[in-house]
C-alpha cells in the first residue's frame, strides 16, 4: 500500500479549519439574509457581518470602521495600491515606490499606476533578500504618493524591515502599504505599533476559505474605490456583503492568534529539521534568504543541475506537494523574479522549490521527505535533460 501523500505547500493555501466551516455554514442556510436588507433576515446578517468586522479589527489592533472586506489578498493589494495612489497623485505626488520581489498582485498594480502616469520606482534588493534601506532613502522623497513593501516575501519567507520603511514613508508624507498575507498568524501583526496606512491579509493562508480577505485602512486615509455601484463598506468596496465569508475570516484569525506562539515554535522546528536534512542529503543545496530573518514555515531552496518543473514533478511522483517560484513557458523554465532581484544566477533561480509547513505537517513526514530527496533529485536531473 503506498504511503499517504505529504502536503508541503501551506504558503500557497491551507485547508479550511473545521471550526471555521462550522461557524460559517449557518449563513448559507438558515441565516441567509442580505446584510443590506431591513427585515429580520437582513438584520441577522448585518449583526453577524458587523460582529465579524469587529473581531477582525481586534485581531489587527484596529477599529471596525478601518476594516474593508475583500475577495482576497489580490483585491486587497490592488485596492490599497491603486486606490491609495490615485487619490494622492492628484495632489502633485506621482511617485509610487515598491520592490521587484513583491507578489504579482502588488507589482502589476504598481505597473498599472505607471501606465496611468505614475513615476514607478522599485527598490534594490540585497543578496540576502532584504530591501536595501539606503536605496529606499534615496527613492522615498517628497514627490512620492505611496510606498508598498510586503512584510514577508511569499517565496523566500524573508521578513522585510517594514517598520523602518513605514517611518521613511511617513517622513516624506507618503502613504505606506504592506502586504501581510504571509505574515499574519506567524508574526505580531498589530497596526498600533506599525505606522502603516494600509495592510492586506488573505484568509486562505490560515484556515479560512479562499476568496475572503481584508485591507486595513487607517482612519483619515483617503482611498479611491476600484468598484462602483453601492454604498456598502463606506463606499470603499460596493457590493452585497459576504456574511458567511466574513464570519469565516474572523474565526480563522482568532484561532491563528490564539495558537500562534505554540504553532510558530512547532513550525520552526519542522522547517529547520527539513532544512538540515535536505542539506545533509544534498550538499550542493542552496537555501535562499537563510541569513536574513525568516518566518518559521517557509524553506526556499535550489538544487543545481535541475529545474523547478522537473523537481516538482519528481516530488509529485513521490507523493510530495511543494511549489515553485518558476514557471514553464513555451518549453523554457524562467527564474523566479524574486531570486533574479536578489542577484542569483539564472540556473540557480530556475531550480528553486518552496516547501512550506503547516497544520498538516508532522515530524515523520519531514523525515520521509529527507529520506526520499536523493531519489527526487536524481529523477529531476533525468527529467531536466529532456527539456
Amino acid at each position: 500500500m503506498p504511503a499517504p501523500p505529504i502536503y508541503l505547500d501551506h504558503a500557497a493555501t491551507t485547508p479550511v479549519r473545521p471550526e471555521v466551516l462550522e461557524a460559517m455554514l449557518p449563513y448559507f442556510d438558515a441565516k441567509f439574509g442580505n446584510a443590506s436588507s431591513a427585515h429580520r433576515w437582513g438584520r441577522e446578517a448585518r449583526a453577524a457581518t458587523d460582529a465579524a468586522r469587529e473581531r477582525i479589527a481586534a485581531c489587527l489592533g484596529a477599529q471596525p470602521d478601518e476594516i474593508c472586506l475583500t475577495s482576497g489578498g489580490t483585491e486587497a493589494d490592488n485596492l490599497a495600491v491603486l486606490g491609495g495612489w490615485r487619490v494622492q497623485q492628484g495632489n502633485g505626488r506621482p511617485g509610487i515606490v515598491s520592490t521587484p520581489i513583491e507578489h504579482k498582485a502588488v507589482l502589476e498594480a504598481v505597473h498599472q499606476a505607471a501606465r496611468e502616469g505614475g513615476d514607478e520606482r522599485l527598490l534594490a534588493i540585497d543578496p540576502t533578500g532584504l530591501v536595501n534601506l539606503d536605496a529606499a532613502r534615496a527613492h522615498i522623497r517628497q514627490d512620492v504618493a505611496l510606498v508598498s513593501v510586503m512584510w514577508v516575501n511569499n517565496e523566500t519567507g524573508v521578513i522585510q524591515p517594514v517598520a523602518e520603511l513605514a517611518e521613511m514613508a511617513k517622513a516624506a508624507g507618503a502613504i505606506f502599504h504592506t502586504d501581510a498575507v504571509q505574515a499574519f498568524g506567524k508574526l505580531d501583526v498589530d497596526v498600533r505599533s506599525l505606522p502603516c496606512d494600509f495592510l492586506s491579509v488573505s484568509g486562505h493562508k490560515f484556515g479560512a476559505p479562499k476568496s475572503i480577505g481584508a485591507v486595513y485602512v487607517r482612519r483619515g486615509t483617503a482611498l479611491a474605490p476600484l468598484f462602483f455601484g453601492g454604498s456598502q463598506d463606506r463606499g470603499r468596496r460596493p457590493g452585497t456583503e459576504n456574511t458567511p465569508m466574513a464570519v469565516a475570516l474572523a474565526t480563522a484569525m482568532e484561532l491563528a492568534l490564539s495558537e500562534r506562539d505554540v504553532e510558530v515554535a512547532r513550525l520552526r522546528s519542522l522547517r529547520d529539521r527539513l532544512e538540515a536534512g535536505l542539506r545533509a542529503a544534498q550538499p550542493d543545496l542552496v537555501v535562499h534568504g537563510h541569513v536574513a530573518p525568516r518566518v518559521p514555515h517557509i524553506l526556499h531552496c535550489s538544487v543545481p543541475g535541475t529545474d523547478s518543473e522537473s523537481l516538482l514533478m519528481s516530488l509529485d511522483l513521490k507523493g510530495v506537494a511543494a511549489s515553485s517560484g518558476s514557471a514553464c513557458q513555451s518549453g523554457s523554465v524562467t527564474p523566479s523574479h524574486v531570486l533574479t532581484a536578489m542577484g542569483l544566477p539564472a540556473d540557480v533561480g530556475a531550480s528553486a522549490v518552496r516547501f512550506s509547513v503547516g497544520k498538516l505537517t508532522a515530524a515523520e513526514q519531514i523525515d520521509r521527505v529527507i529520506a526520499l530527496f536523493p531519489d527526487v533529485v536524481r529523477g529531476a536531473r533525468a527529467m531536466a535533460g529532456k527539456f
